[in-house]
């Protein structure tokens, strides 16, 4: 059976930390077209209270609180497939040592990317185990445990022969005059692969908490973290220093793990390189509205010159005034101009650049706009309005509304292929809140409390929070059919950061809509 198309667009919105919101998107082009375009837009209700707006919050500011990352989406395979593809890394660092037609640099590319693809499959698996967990939670079946038991057993078998075959290829490289930065890339993917396991395997086991302690539950733990413990063993034989150490602070651990996972992912980042496209504009109308004041004031200079003497006075007052009316239509008119390029064109432009091949993939365009600015759309209000304190305090009570717009055009023609299709692109932005936390109240107040027996009065402790809700439009354009889609979170912030990320309405089905506008 054929696999089914991936979504052009998906999204994951979480809290990344307790300063930082983070929106993770994955634009993924069926290759129907030779380009596809996607919008983002996002739109936050800020209370009133926050004192938020363009002059407390410039969009340099804004933009400095935005953190960006673009990169290839990870290839996905099965671990089957990484042992038993000639495609996968695997078969190719085998090839290459034994040809020696590869570069050293293709050898470390292909080691890297091999530890990209191992993460993603552990990853899903992983992810499929607390799945399978919470469904099991509500009311455990036979199928379900069956099916449980048999991607444990499949998952540590694959993973136990991918790590084996890679340091057997790893030693065989040794024997061959590789340089000293070569050896030692492979040394740090080889550790790479191991904090991989431990990572999903542990992960996997506290999914299972919440099941019986007895049976086939008990040996699904006992086989993974026996993996987790072979890994630790063999990262002490060769005295590495990633090993978790349950009295220290594992300072040097999250440090090794952190610059691993960067040093290995790294094959897969593009970078975004700035173009002034929007500021080449407004020098443009800027120039337009300098003209239209010469013009004013040379025609001024021709009819003085016709009605009075150069040498009188009233000459003389003529030309002031036409100087300090030519100076103000100048100013106005770059104002006018200023306002219609914020509205009419994005602040930011960069191309997306592969920075192994020097190709431009495509474009990204982001604006951020203030309050009277946005015009928040009806089906965006409308899931605000499902609240009844949304609904009962429009108009009452005022709220600041900052919409940040990205817009991402992809040359499809341009982007790798595989045998799965296009290869997609990963786009994490992640939110500095820092800024509207600094207006907040104390995050904790003492209430009083009378107790009901004896009339005594104590004090209970009580939370002060804000909410802040954060509503998205998602538009793929692709082929000449444009899908939409909402949805809408609500972060619960107090002072020390955000507590928590309230989903309030899932992400509605894709639904069409009319041709999208490059922006509003």
């Amino acid at each position: 059976m054929s696999q089914a198309p991936a979504p052009l667009l998906q999204n994951r919105l979480d809290v990344h930390d307790r300063k930082q919101f983070e929106i993770k998107l994955e634009y993924q082009p069926s290759g129907a077209d030779d380009e596809t375009r996607y919008l983002v837009e996002t739109y936050v209700f800020l209370p009133a209270s926050l004192n938020i707006d363009a002059e407390t919050y410039p969009r340099a500011s804004f933009y400095a609180d935005i953190h960006n990352y673009i990169r290839f989406k990870t290839p996905v395979m099965s671990l089957e497939e990484l042992l038993a593809s000639d495609v996968a890394p695997l078969a190719r660092l085998e090839a290459g040592l034994l040809t020696g037609l590869v570069s050293e640099a293709e050898l470390v590319y292909q080691a890297k990317l091999l530890s990209c693809i191992f993460r993603g499959a552990l990853r899903r698996f992983a992810n499929g185990v607390d799945e399978q967990c919470e469904g099991m939670a509500r009311g455990p079946s036979e199928g379900a445990c069956a099916r449980l038991e048999s991607d444990a057993r499949a998952v540590t078998e694959g993973a136990r022969r991918v790590l084996e075959r890679f340091r057997v290829w790893a030693r065989s490289a040794n024997r061959y005059r590789l340089q000293e930065k070569t050896r030692a890339s492979i040394r740090l993917v080889d550790e790479y692969l191991s904090l991989t396991v431990e990572q999903f395997f542990r992960k996997a086991v506290a999914d299972m908490d919440a099941l019986p302690r007895s049976g086939v539950y008990i040996e699904l733990r006992k086989d993974l973290m026996d993996e987790v413990l072979r890994e630790e063993r063999y990262r002490k034989d060769h005295q590495l220093r990633s090993v978790i150490s349950p009295t220290g602070d594992n300072e040097e651990y999250m440090h090794r793990f952190g610059f691993l996972k960067k040093f290995c992912m790294n094959i897969l980042f593009l970078s975004a390189r700035r173009a002034q496209r929007r500021q080449g504009w407004e020098e443009v109308l800027f120039a337009l509205a300098a003209g239209v004041a010469m013009t004013f004031a040379t025609a001024v200079a021709f009819w003085a010159q016709v009605r009075y003497t150069q040498a009188s006075l009233n000459f003389f007052l003529i030309m002031v005034v036409g100087y300090m009316m030519k100076d103000r239509i100048k100013e106005g008119m770059r104002r006018i101009f200023s306002q219609v390029a914020a509205r009419h064109l994005f602040d930011r432009t960069a191309h997306i650049v592969d920075p192994v091949t020097e190709r431009s993939l495509g474009t990204c365009e982001e604006k951020m706009d203030y309050g009277r600015a946005v015009r928040v759309p009806a089906e965006v209000m409308a899931l605000r309005f499902r609240d009844d304190f949304i609904t009962a305090t429009q108009g009452e009570l005022s709220e600041t509304v900052l919409r940040y717009q990205k817009q991402v055009v992809l040359d499809v023609d341009l982007l790798p292929r595989t045998e799965r299709g296009v290869s997609g692109i990963t786009d994490i932005i992640r939110l500095n809140v820092e800024r509207f936390l600094r207006d907040m109240d104390e995050p904790e107040y003492a209430l009083e409390y009378v107790d009901l027996e004896d009339f005594s009065v104590g004090r209970v402790r009580g939370a002060k929070s804000y909410q802040v809700d954060l509503a998205f439009r998602f538009f793929v354009q692709e082929a000449g059919q444009e899908r939409v889609s909402l949805q809408l979170v609500r972060l619960v912030m107090d002072r020390n950061g955000i507590k928590r990320m309230l989903r309030l309405y899932p992400e509605q089905p894709p639904r069409p809509e009319q041709p999208m506008r490059s922006a509003a």
